[in-house]
Parts: C-alpha cells; sequence; structure tokens
C-alpha cells in the first residue's frame, strides 16, 4: 500500500511539473507578444508559473483543512528556492544581481517573510493566536497587489532590448495554458492525496512530508528554469525567477489559502520561519562580499551546505 502511496506521489508531480512547464511556455510566448523585459517576466509570468505547483497544492490542502500542508510547502519551498536553487544555479554560472533586485525586490521579500512570522504569531484581527486568519490573508494579497505595481513600472521604464526566440503561435500558446493548467489540478489533487496518505501510514507528521517531499516537488520547476538560465547565462530569469516566486508565494499564494480556511499554526515551525528569514538576509549581503552584485559559486556551496544540514535537522526533528 505504501508503495502506490508513492508511485501516486510521484505520479501527482510529474503531473503539476508537466502542467508548470506547459504553462509558463504558453504564458511566456504571451507575454513576448507585448514586448515585455526579461526580468519582468522572470518577476512574474515565469515566478507565478514554477509557483503554480504550490499554489494548487495549498487549495486542496486548504479546503481538506491541511494546515501543516499549506505551510509545509510554502516556507519548505521558499527556503528551497533559496539554498538548494539558487546554490545549483550560481555553481552552474554565477549569478550577476542588478541594483534594482538587491535594494527593492530582494528586501520585498524578506518583508514578506517578517510579515508571516508576525501573522502566525500575534493576534491582529481576532483573538486566534495561532492561525493566519482571513483578514490577514487579505493583507497578504494587497501586498501582492503592490507588489504587481511595481513591478508594472519596471515594465513601463525599462528599455531592455529582448532577445528573439522561436516564436510560439497563439492558438499553440492557449493550448499550452489551457493544458498546464489541467495538468496542475490534476496533480495538485493527487499529490495532497498521497502524501496525507504516506503521512498517516508512516506515523509521521505531514508538516514533515511537506517541508521535505512535497516542497521540493513543487519546487522542481523553479529548479529546472533557474539552472537553465544560470547555463545560458540569463541572470535576470535565474535570480527573478526565485525572489519572485517567493514573493508569490507568501502574498499570493498563502493569502489565498488563508481566504478558503484560516491556516492554522504550529509554534514549532517557528523555526523553519527563521532559517528563511536567515537565508534571505544572507542572500541579500552575498551582494556585497566576494564578488560585488554577483551570487559566486563559493556562495553557491555554501548555499548547498546550508540547505543539506537543514534538511538533516529536519529528519532528525522528525
Amino acid at each position: 500500500m505504501i508503495f502506490l502511496y508513492f508511485l501516486l506521489l510521484i505520479v501527482g508531480l510529474v503531473f503539476i511539473i508537466k502542467g508548470a512547464d506547459f504553462l509558463v511556455d504558453g504564458s511566456s510566448a504571451l507575454a513576448r507578444r507585448f514586448k515585455i523585459p526579461e526580468i519582468v517576466i522572470g518577476l512574474t509570468i515565469v515566478s507565478m508559473g514554477t509557483s503554480a505547483p504550490e499554489l494548487v497544492v495549498n487549495i486542496f490542502a486548504s479546503v481538506k483543512g491541511s494546515s501543516d500542508i499549506v505551510l509545509g510547502n510554502i516556507i519548505g519551498s521558499n527556503i528551497c528556492n533559496l539554498l538548494l536553487i539558487l546554490g545549483i544555479s550560481s555553481i552552474i554560472c554565477p549569478i550577476v544581481v542588478k541594483k534594482n533586485t538587491i535594494f527593492k525586490e530582494i528586501p520585498f521579500s524578506i518583508i514578506a517573510v517578517i510579515l508571516l512570522f508576525i501573522f502566525a504569531n500575534i493576534s491582529i484581527f481576532s483573538k486566534n493566536v495561532i492561525s493566519i486568519d482571513r483578514l490577514e490573508s487579505i493583507v497578504l494579497l494587497v501586498c501582492f497587489l503592490l507588489f504587481l505595481f511595481y513591478v508594472f513600472n519596471l515594465n513601463k521604464n525599462s528599455k531592455e532590448e529582448l532577445e528573439q526566440s522561436k516564436e510560439i503561435k497563439l492558438p499553440i500558446a492557449i493550448v499550452f495554458v489551457i493544458s498546464g493548467f489541467a495538468g496542475l489540478f490534476i496533480g495538485g489533487k493527487i499529490t495532497v492525496d498521497s502524501a496525507i496518505n504516506i503521512a498517516k501510514f508512516l506515523g509521521v507528521s505531514e508538516k514533515l512530508i511537506a517541508l521535505t517531499i512535497i516542497s521540493v516537488g513543487t519546487s522542481l520547476p523553479e529548479l529546472a528554469t533557474s539552472a537553465i538560465a544560470a547555463y545560458k547565462k540569463r541572470s535576470d530569469i535565474a535570480i527573478g525567477n526565485v525572489v519572485g516566486s517567493n514573493i508569490f508565494n507568501i502574498f499570493f499564494i498563502l493569502g489565498i489559502s488563508g481566504i478558503i480556511r484560516p491556516i492554522v499554526f504550529q509554534p514549532v515551525m517557528n523555526i523553519d520561519i527563521y532559517v528563511l528569514i536567515v537565508a534571505s538576509i544572507i542572500l541579500f549581503f552575498t551582494m556585497f562580499v566576494w564578488v560585488k552584485h554577483t551570487i559566486t559559486r563559493l556562495e553557491g556551496i555554501i548555499f548547498l551546505i546550508g540547505y543539506v544540514g537543514y534538511t538533516a535537522y529536519l529528519i532528525y526533528r522528525g
């Protein structure tokens, strides 16, 4: 039975990853028709597309009331994005980061994590001190709209020349987008159901499954996108995908999840939020050590070591 659950989990993740792949290709093709700059595509279309697995998993988990999966998936995915994905990508090729990303987008992602910590631990709009309620979720969504407004202005003021790539015809792009959403929907349901069954069968917590297997699985699109972008020396896509995805995960996905159903918070997960805050701050300060405004290979190795250490801690914690 456990073999069947793991097989279904893999099948669900495959559906999710391929669905996200189709969605990114279709969405990027549509965006390029309107001559949207690469950094904007990375911060919005690509990051949202590669975060679609997290969104779908969280929607199904919220409906089922599985708060540990909702939070574990987002926190785990964001840590994975910063330490594992940026680590691998910068080892492939050092990532040069623009000033806008350093002083605006990365701080925006740090603010997102701090807001998550505050809403999870302090009662602002309700008497329930251990949940992210619907009003707090609405605040997260408002912050997401502010981020989109910033990106819109970034697009308006950008004079970047886009590299020409093979054009996908409009009908095919639309088919890609629709197929992508279908794959995400089917895969999301299978993934959440099988993850819950695995946790019950093994007698481990849902948050452990969410922080490890699910978060890494749903982050595979980000890994593939940033790694390939780094290999092609497209630093804006590589870093924009990760930073944009982390912002999207907290402000939009957690916002939507909390509106569907208030997210019950387990204080033990504060440690995971601390790890995410520290990783986000370290990313900011790497811009000013060794090679300025660049994530070097050495820093990438340090990021990877950090992720391995964090994963070992999760397994030890159980």
